[in-house]
């Protein structure tokens, strides 16, 4: 009997109490579980008993620099476990690229994140589907945003399987994932790779490695950039691996750790969002929308692919904020194939989508007159131009102002011209007696 190919597991772990959940079901739902080599970053206060009360045996205690490594064995599985006091963390993907240096030249790689449940048989089933992609690509990836469970009631577990897609911009022009139903008898290509699950050859962890400069948001859209660069191709899986706990409100996570306060007291060197401040700029660095200060390294593009090419595969033109009309339409559209768009269409079809929350307080619109009849909404560009217009009655002003207290959010979603971008957002309320006071806030 052939010996099945040995399985990289990387986990970044922060105070989670479903750590040992994972783990042990890993185990119980894996089809060859021997074949797993788990490595762990553990962000927690350091005591390991939770392993040992588990039923899992110590082996071995060592060093790799300045951490402790506990290697456990479980049914037969070698479990290593970084142990870091969550003080001392630096993101999710340092903690990531942390446990990829525990990687010993397994044939596959799987990165996940230490809150899941898996499929039987799953690391049966990434295997075959992905050797089934072999004779489209040498490097394939599978990746996605997967379903849904709940650790307090295990039969609410989402039975349907998801694509990733563009949502929006941040602030920082950063793309934003989301993702769609997804029903198809194969795998299909992708532009985006999600953290919480990556399939993928061994070479995965040495050629796209974590960039630990990364805190958390945009790790994402790096790292797919990245991956692309480097010769490997992304599908969306066609059945289900593992499902993921979101939310997890009851759970401790690092920006509520890493505040100003824990920075005062000399708990931790860097409140979380300067760490997050930090990475964006990094994360822009790598998608080309300034220069990066220092060279990336092994954090860096591939020289397989050109990030130009990546942008063309997604639909989305990075410098400009502009996307392909069918990224944001019903379709979702998240690959384009080689040459199915043309210069021209690239060109000229490109649109904004704009996406943005604004809020106005109670006192902002205080000199409105009591007796309005309605509010204007509009979104004007910089020549003064109305690109989008919404008209609020005074009954569903107030309304609003109830639900929210004292502050109004307004939801804008609408898309303008490549060449075209908002510039004000401006309210003013209507009455019998003519147009009030005009309140005024930057796109």
């Amino acid at each position: 009997m052939c010996r099945p190919d040995p399985i990289f597991v990387s986990i970044a772990s922060y105070r989670d109490p479903e750590l040992i959940p994972t783990l042990l079901d890993m185990i119980a739902q894996a089809a060859d579980p021997t074949a797993l080599h788990v490595a762990i970053c553990w962000q927690h206060d350091e005591d390991t008993s939770i392993f040992l009360d588990a039923g899992m045996t110590l082996e071995n205690k060592s060093m790799r620099g300045e951490h402790d490594i506990f290697t456990f064995t479980y049914q037969m599985v070698r479990i290593q476990v970084i142990s870091i006091h969550y003080y001392h963390s630096r993101g999710a993907c340092w903690a990531r690229h942390l446990s990829e240096q525990l990687y010993q030249g397994e044939k596959w790689f799987l990165q996940i994140d230490s809150h899941c449940r898996f499929a039987t048989g799953w690391d049966r089933e990434a295997v075959t589907m992905a050797r089934s992609l072999l004779d489209q690509t040498p490097r394939p990836v599978l990746s996605t945003y997967p379903p849904a469970y709940d650790p307090v009631d295990e039969s609410k577990r989402t039975q349907f399987i998801s694509r990733l897609v563009f949502r929006e911009f941040s602030t920082e022009g950063i793309p934003m994932l989301s993702s769609v139903p997804f029903k198809q008898p194969h795998p299909v290509r992708c532009g985006y790779l999600a953290g919480g699950l990556i399939f993928a050859p061994g070479s995965f962890v040495q050629d796209v490695p974590n960039d630990p400069s990364i805190f958390f948001a945009g790790e994402e859209i790096s790292m797919a950039a990245r991956a692309f660069t480097h010769g490997y191709d992304i599908f969306t899986p066609d059945r289900i691996l593992i499902w993921h706990y979101y939310q997890r409100k009851e759970a401790s996570k690092i920006w509520g750790d890493h505040t100003n306060e824990a920075k005062n007291t000399g708990s931790v060197d860097l409140a979380w969002w300067e760490r997050d401040k930090i990475s964006k700029k990094r994360v822009r660095s790598v998608l080309g929308l300034e220069a990066s200060p220092a060279d990336p390294g092994a954090y860096g593009h591939g020289t397989v692919r050109t990030l130009a090419q990546f942008e063309r595969c997604i639909g989305v033109d990075l410098l400009s904020q502009t996307v392909m009309p069918d990224v944001i339409s019903s379709l979702r559209q998240s690959y384009f194939p080689d040459g199915s768009v043309s210069e021209g269409d690239w060109l000229a079809r490109r649109i904004h989508p704009n996406k943005r929350k604004i809020t106005f307080t109670r006192d902002e619109l205080a000199e409105a007159p009591a007796d309005v009849d309605w509010w204007h909404i509009g979104v004007y560009c910089p020549n003064n131009t109305l690109l989008d217009k919404h008209t609020l009655t005074r009954e569903a002003m107030a309304a609003n102002f109830v639900a929210q207290k004292n502050a109004w959010d307004i939801e804008l979603n609408f898309s303008t011209p490549a060449t075209i971008k908002p510039a004000v957002v401006r309210i003013c309320p209507y009455s019998h007696q003519g147009w009030g006071k005009v309140v005024e806030k930057s796109w």
